[in-house]
């Protein structure tokens, strides 16, 4: 899962989202019209300005500036790959087969992660599998929800942002036709009131949407990690042998990722 105390850039995602950015640059220099007329501040204050307002409305602020750290996190933190999860599941249940359940209580202060602790404390508090699965699903469904609140609040945002760039696009034409009689205005309105729409455009369909989807896949990652925590906590309490368990777990990450193939290509 990711580590905190080792946050890296990830260039892949930066880059990403400058090339997306730097397509509609392209497109606009290549047919011959020039880049800074995509500059234009009034357009940017409707588009921008009202969709952060729009969105500032409709949730509150904790969660905002959770969506801020959520985006972050894309950009600055390296997820921590299942098969690391995995690994460690199995280091937990070789210990437990070999000096028991209570072994691990001596693992808890160098298990980092809090959703492991906790699911190694049922372990070790002797929880029957029923209920120890029953407590850790509630646990994941409520943490899955958490980790895709700041997907909806893009979601809610890249919907707010086309039609403002509508709004602004009309802004701009009522400045054109008060000012039919004075040409020399008629330049700066109509640029406003295109624009206005591209940014929106732009804003929801290549930059709040891609970001959206990215949070739910690393949300869905870290269930499926949490899913394995389960199922090996659960073979623990049920005693099967550690290479039962590890070709349980792995099984289940195969599945896990080939229903998440599955769902992307759909």
């Amino acid at each position: 899962m990711i580590d905190p105390r080792r946050p890296r850039v990830q260039f892949g995602a930066l880059l990403a989202v400058g090339a997306a950015l730097g397509i509609v640059l392209l497109a606009q220099r290549i047919e011959g019209a020039s880049v800074r007329s995509l500059w234009q501040p009034t357009a940017a204050l409707v588009v921008f300005g009202g969709t952060l307002a729009a969105v500032c409305i409709s949730y509150p602020a904790d969660l905002i500036r959770r969506t801020a750290g959520a985006v972050k996190g894309l950009f600055f933190k390296r997820p921590e790959p299942a098969d690391t999860v995995l690994q460690q599941i199995i280091r937990f249940v070789t210990i437990a087969r070999r000096k028991g359940v209570i072994a691990l209580e001596a693992e808890l202060e160098f298990v980092d992660d809090p959703f492991l602790r906790a699911a190694l404390v049922i372990t070790v508090d002797g929880t029957n599998a029923k209920h120890a699965r029953t407590i850790l699903e509630i646990e994941s469904d409520a943490r899955r929800e958490h980790a895709e609140a700041p997907a909806d609040v893009l979601e809610t945002a890249a919907g707010y942002a086309p039609t403002l760039g509508i709004l602004g696009a009309v802004l701009g034409l009522i400045h054109v036709m008060q000012s039919l009689g004075e040409p020399s205005k008629l330049a700066s309105g109509i640029a406003v009131a295109f624009v206005a729409t591209v940014y929106g455009l732009v804003a929801a369909n290549l930059v709040l949407l891609p970001l959206a989807t990215k949070l739910r896949g690393v949300a869905r990652q870290r269930a499926v990690e949490r899913e394995i925590v389960i199922e090996g906590v659960v073979s623990v309490q049920e005693g099967l042998n550690p290479r039962l368990i590890e070709q349980k777990l792995r099984g289940y990450l195969l599945a896990a990722r080939r229903e998440d193939f599955n769902r992307r290509v759909a």
